[in-house]
This record gives structure tokens, sequence and C-alpha cells, in this order.
């Protein structure tokens, strides 16, 4: 069942279009934003694609697979060779089923992966209010110029050391996401106390109607000074005023303090709305 990739403008067109269907059919994108700006920029250099005709591709890069089916196409036998292709052996990989799917679950079972991360998505819309901003003495909180951008990559790495993903960003990985429609210097608030950057909260807005908390990165020398939530509370004021009605953010399950300063903050999450990392070392 499986097809021979095709140029680079026929594969591209058949990835966008699953992944088009799944959005249309309510569900989200296959896949995330690393995925995203690594075909974008790289194409399929270090990586390895297989495709079922225009029904579904999975897309293999350092041992991580990103696997999908167009909704209309389910149930023929597509997701099946295609996680017999890319999860073929018993070396260590690792997959993400973006909601939680069922069928996802039992793919990840055949193949010897097991649940190992859960990350929640958590909702606030914006006509809830927002409670006053205090920023603590000696500290501006101000949108992004560029000569911070060294400041930015190192409070990054080092609030984020063990994360498997945000850790990683190096110059290169900013510079892209800086080239996205999206980017706004305004949008990522920085606490400058005059020596450096304590910490920082890089916003996003996706379109007129949606926000997203992006990353929160605090220093971890300035760790327990309540910055935050205090960046949080900057940024969520920052996405109400540019009119969005509701802000997302994505958050480990098991990261209880920041679960708790979300929550306090409005954000709520379903159960519906969690994305399963599967793992086979």
């Amino acid at each position: 069942m499986l097809t021979p990739v095709p140029p680079e403008s026929s594969w591209r067109s058949v990835v966008d279009g699953v992944r088009r269907a799944c959005v249309a059919a309510g569900e989200p994108d296959p896949l995330d934003e690393a995925a995203q700006l690594r075909l974008t920029h790289h194409g399929l250099d270090g990586s390895t694609l297989w495709l079922t005709d225009e029904a579904g591709f999975a897309l293999a890069h350092d041992g991580a697979v990103d696997l999908a089916v167009a909704p209309d196409e389910r149930r023929s036998g597509h997701g099946t060779a295609l996680a017999e292709a890319a999860f073929a052996g018993s070396g260590p990989v690792t997959a993400w089923s973006h909601g939680d799917h069922p069928a996802a679950a039992r793919l990840a079972e055949r193949h010897g992966l097991a649940r190992v991360r859960e990350l929640w998505v958590m909702r606030r819309p914006t006509s809830l209010p927002l409670p006053e901003l205090q920023v603590p003495e000696g500290v501006t909180v101000r949108g992004y110029r560029s000569e911070d951008e060294a400041e930015v990559l190192r409070v990054n790495a080092a609030a984020f050391a063990h994360h498997p993903e945000q850790g990683s960003m190096d110059a290169d990985d900013l510079a892209a996401r800086m080239g996205e429609p999206w980017w706004d210097p305004a949008g990522l608030l920085v606490a400058d106390d005059g020596d450096g950057l304590r910490g920082f909260h890089w916003t996003k807005q996706h379109d007129a109607s949606l926000g997203e908390v992006y990353v929160v990165g605090i220093d971890p020398a300035a760790q327990g000074q309540g910055l935050g939530k205090v960046l949080t509370l900057a940024g969520l004021h920052h996405l109400a005023g540019l009119g969005v009605d509701e802000v997302l953010l994505y958050v480990e399950s098991d990261n209880t303090p920041a679960v708790r300063v979300y929550s306090g903050l409005g954000f709520e999450h379903a159960a519906s709305d969690t994305h399963v990392q599967y793992r086979r070392d």
C-alpha cells in the first residue's frame, strides 16, 4: 500500500492535504511546530517520508515519528501500513498523538511504544477579567529588542535545560521562529533588571480570535520571585489588547506548579485537549 515518494512539490501537496483534512475535521494539526519548521526550511534533508497514495503519511526524523491519515481515509489499512514502515525494528523511537486518539494508542501498543508524556492544552476566554499587573521593583517588562537575542537564548537554555524540545533552541531556531508570519517583537515580553534578563514570555497571535502563551522562561537564578506569574499576566494583558477571544497554552500534565498558576489565572483543561507522547526505548 505504500507509494514511492514523488518530487518535492507533489509530496508537499500530499502532506499539506492530509494536514488540512485533519484540521477541517476539528482535529489538531498532526505536525507540531518543530516538524513544520523543519519541512519548511530543510525539506526532507535528514528525514524519511512514507506515503499511502494521498491518504496518509509518516515522517521520521532523529528517531521521532509523525504519522497521520486523513479522517475520510481511516479504517482502510493506511495507518497500519505506515506504522509498520515507520516503527520497523526494535530501536528507540518516539511519536506524538495530537489529540490522544484511541487508534494511536493501539498502534503504539502493537509496536512496543509506551505512553510516557501528557501535554495538556489549557484555554482561557479573554472575557474573564484579568488582575492588575504589578511588576517587582527594579524590573522592567518590555518588548523584545534585537540586542536581547543572546540573553533570551541564555535564559531559555537555563530554564529548559531538562526539556527535550524547548531547551535545544539555538540562534538558528530563534531566527526561524522570528521569520514566521506571526512574529511580533512587541509580543515577546522580557523582564529586564538592568544587568540582563530574568525571564521572558513569548506570546503568539494565531489569528484575529486566538492567542497563545507560547513560551514562558524564567532564569533559575530568579526563581521564587513570582516572575512566572508576572510575565504570564503581562502577556495575557498584551493578547487581550490585540482583541483575541481566547488564549491557549501547552503545559506538561505533571508540572503541578505551572498548572496551579495557570488555573489561578482562569485557564481550564478538557480531557479531550490532551497530546500524548509514546516511546520505545
